[in-house]
């Protein structure tokens, strides 16, 4: 979960796409950008991606076994954010149970949140691509963590009742298939949480290419827009979403205009981060 990692993409394998959501063509320069990579905007969607962009097997091949020690140091912080995230859009931690739940967290790091959750007596697995922290919290936090990627962990198909992402969606080539693979995952009725940088948020708006969230393993910038259309296109109901954060603590403005702009950024929906929750329904029209 190291948000605002500046690794950068040395010796990766490069390639030109379409568009990662909708598979349009067509594209604009969003930004000009003197950087080893670049960002352009859907003709068609408005969806804001690297392009070109890294092979998957090289994107994947960054998270080495120390990208995630900034999780370890400031988990606290980490943990507290996640929950107050998922209580806005309604979450439920206590659950009445006949029987345990199950909650797969992708990207799960360290296990972190599995902890949290296995403490409130959920059924709790986790899938990161990093080994060493896949080993961490396997045998730190005695949690369940498949090294490896979604498409490689042994689930069952329709046998999780929920699924958690916190800032991955952002990371991954193609969010299609990606959630095409998490709908299949789901029971009928079951449920994601997805929390990612808001393009569409006032920071964003106000920094452009120098926002926090514009570093290179950042392949894609969901505004709320692009976001929601692609889990509505693989037959999700969006029902929630929440914005927060106005302005980070070190953005150089008075404290006063930082604390006007947080308090506003929720109720306004311009914050700089975006949490929504999907529901796979439990009947499709034909």
């Amino acid at each position: 979960m190291k948000t605002f990692s500046t690794k950068p993409s040395i010796l990766e394998r490069q390639e030109v796409i379409s568009c990662p959501v909708c598979k349009d063509d067509k594209f604009i320069d969003f930004w000009d950008m003197d950087r080893e990579y670049s960002y352009k905007k859907c003709c068609n969607c408005s969806l804001i991606y690297q392009n070109p962009q890294p092979v998957a097997s090289d994107v994947t091949s960054r998270y080495d076994d120390d990208y995630f020690e900034y999780e370890i140091e400031n988990e606290d912080s980490f943990l507290n954010l996640m929950i107050l995230g998922l209580k806005d859009v309604s979450f439920d931690f206590n659950p009445v149970m006949e029987r345990k739940k199950k909650i797969l967290d992708i990207g799960c790091a360290t296990g972190l949140f599995l902890s949290h959750m296995k403490e409130l007596g959920w059924e709790t697995y986790g899938v990161e691509v990093c080994k060493g922290a896949a080993e961490y919290g396997n045998r730190v936090r005695g949690v369940n963590i498949f090294n490896g990627t979604l498409n490689e962990a042994p689930i069952e198909k329709e046998s999780l009742d929920v699924i958690h992402l916190s800032h991955v969606i952002e990371h991954i080539n193609n969010p299609d298939d990606f959630v095409k693979d998490i709908y299949s995952l789901l029971k009928p009725g079951g449920v994601i949480y997805c929390t990612t940088p808001n393009i569409s948020g006032f920071q964003a708006k106000l920094f452009k290419d120098k926002w926090r969230s514009v570093i290179p393993d950042h392949l894609i910038l969901f505004s709320i827009k692009t976001l929601k259309r692609l889990f509505t296109q693989n037959n999700f109901k969006v029902e929630r979403h929440k914005t927060w954060g106005g302005l980070c603590a070190n953005s150089g403005y008075h404290k006063l205009i930082k604390l006007l702009l947080d308090r506003l950024a929720k109720p306004l929906g311009f914050g700089d981060v975006v949490i929504i929750k999907a529901v796979k329904p439990i009947y499709i029209d034909p």
